[in-house]
């Protein structure tokens, strides 16, 4: 998943819970409400128009998703889709035993784990967790730098280790690492680093093994300790859940960025090319934020995507995910301000600051339920500096729904399309069962608009009795636990 963004105030998307007196900090002469209709303006009615996803529009995205898979899968550069090999090839089964350690690397925290796992009878018996801030600097200095700042937090939390957790007699530590920035994998405990993203910018370590040099830092701060297991988020997601439930099949990320992977046949990999898979079967990871195949942009993601860092990149990502929603809706909103006069004469200055509007402000909106649409008037007035009346505030509501309804529907189908390609490639042994698909982020988890009508979308194309079988769920342990459990799956004791 890459996520690629100029504003450093966007962070992970969460959702927050205003305290009663937020609402009060506009003052009260502001708060006066004017009731009048909505009124729908020729650029509410094209954007309605241009964002539009219906059901045959749906069905071309699910189809142009599975054939860019297949293209991708059948030689390295064949699609948008990256569609890379994880190397996973064994899935944890519920028998893993011992002390295993987690890594997660993906911005500007990190998180490091340990579990103990007892086998099928005990499955979890102890988890611990901790996450550390990087500082800003160590975004632009040396791979040395970040490394042994990552490896010094690893050991500090190691030598935590409380009695609830037993190291086998004669083994070493083993860890999983999720690294959620692209990397070509080159094994299940190695990938090359193609390029920072996410704001970092670490002198050299491109053209380099990421797990040498977490393997190396670790050595320099005597820490006897080896990563069995190199993962992203997707992937880790996917393991985490599969450790509970065996029908688990797919996992997407919908968060501040997306992507998704999935259990694939090793006979349907083209670009293999004679590599066996021990089990027969591997994760792919899709990378499928690239993906760009009939969908509905307006003027305004054009607008957005051209001034972002990766023009004509990741426009999948830019429609559906939490970096972005809260952007497209401030720019259509900034347009009514200067064409329809949405919030009186002038266009608020605040409003015309990028990613001013972020997406938990876009939800917190969408959850206001009130006759005055009161917390709506006072996201705007304390966001982006604009006073509005209810029928401003109603069309704001409309925008929010418009961008969101499109984001949830358009991932919907990306999901289906993901199934569907599984489905003819199997024979009919997904959608005759139960198959779940693991969902883990801040968006899915935090958007319930978001999540209905992703779930909408699905229903439609699959229809009600097929999608009965597809079970869409949020990830109890997300891929935190998941990494450590593929350290534990590919242990060099197993």
């Amino acid at each position: 998943m890459s996520v690629a963004a100029t504003s450093p105030a966007v962070g992970s998307f969460y959702l927050r819970r205003r305290s009663p007196s937020t609402a009060m900090s506009m003052p009260r002469s502001r708060m006066a409400v004017r009731s009048a209709a909505v009124s729908v303006t020729p650029l509410l009615t094209k954007l309605h128009n241009d964002s539009a996803t219906p059901l045959p529009l749906l069905r071309h995205v699910a189809e142009a998703m599975a054939a860019d898979m297949r293209a991708g899968l059948a030689v390295e550069g064949g699609s948008d889709l990256k569609m890379i090999l994880s190397y996973v090839d064994s899935l944890p089964s519920g028998n893993e035993e011992g002390l295993f350690y987690a890594l997660d690397l993906g911005g500007t925290n990190f998180r490091v784990l340990r579990v103990q796992l007892g086998g099928k009878q005990e499955r979890v018996i102890a988890t611990e967790f901790d996450q550390v801030s990087i500082p800003k600097e160590l975004m632009f200095s040396t791979s040395e730098q970040l490394f042994d700042f990552i490896a010094s937090g690893l050991a500090k939390f190691a030598q935590k280790e409380g009695n609830k957790f037993h190291l086998p007699t004669g083994t070493k530590r083993e860890i999983g690492f999720t690294f959620s920035f692209p990397v070509k994998q080159t094994s299940i405990d190695s990938g090359i680093l193609i390029k920072w993203t996410k704001g970092f910018s670490v002198s050299g370590t491109a053209g380099k093994d990421v797990v040498a040099c977490l393997n190396e830092a670790m050595e320099r701060q005597g820490l006897d300790m080896r990563v069995s297991a190199l993962v992203n988020d997707a992937v880790g997601t996917l393991a985490g859940a599969r450790y509970w439930d065996d029908d688990v099949m797919v996992a997407v990320i919908l968060g501040t960025g997306t992507n998704a992977c999935y259990v694939e046949r090793a006979d349907a990999i083209p670009k293999l090319q004679g590599q066996v898979s021990s089990s027969g079967r591997t994760i792919i990871n899709t990378e499928w934020g690239a993906f760009s195949d009939g969908l509905p942009l307006t003027e305004f993601d054009r607008e957005m995507d051209a001034a972002s860092i990766n023009p004509g990149e990741q426009i999948f990502e830019k429609t559906i995910s939490g970096m972005y929603l809260g952007e497209i809706v401030r720019r259509v909103l900034v347009k009514m301000a200067e064409a329809d006069a949405l919030f009186g004469e002038s266009a608020p200055e605040k409003l015309s600051t990028p990613f001013a509007l972020r997406t938990p402000d876009i939800c917190a909106m969408q959850q206001d339920i009130s006759d005055d649409l009161q917390d709506v008037g006072s996201i705007l007035y304390n966001v982006a500096g604009v006073e509005s009346n209810l029928s401003a505030r109603k069309i704001v509501v409309d925008v929010c729904d418009t961008i969101v309804k499109r984001g949830g529907r358009l991932a919907g189908a990306g999901i289906v399309g993901i199934l569907q390609k599984m489905e003819e490639d199997s024979k009919g042994l997904i959608f005759g069962k139960r198959t779940v698909v693991a969902m883990d982020g801040g968006l899915y988890a935090n958007y319930p608009q978001y999540r209905r009508y992703l779930q909408e979308a699905v229903t439609e194309l699959l229809g009600t009795e097929i999608s009965k079988n597809v079970v869409i769920e949020l990830t109890k342990d997300g891929s935190g636990i998941g990494a450590a459990l593929l350290a534990a799956a590919n242990s060099q004791y197993a």
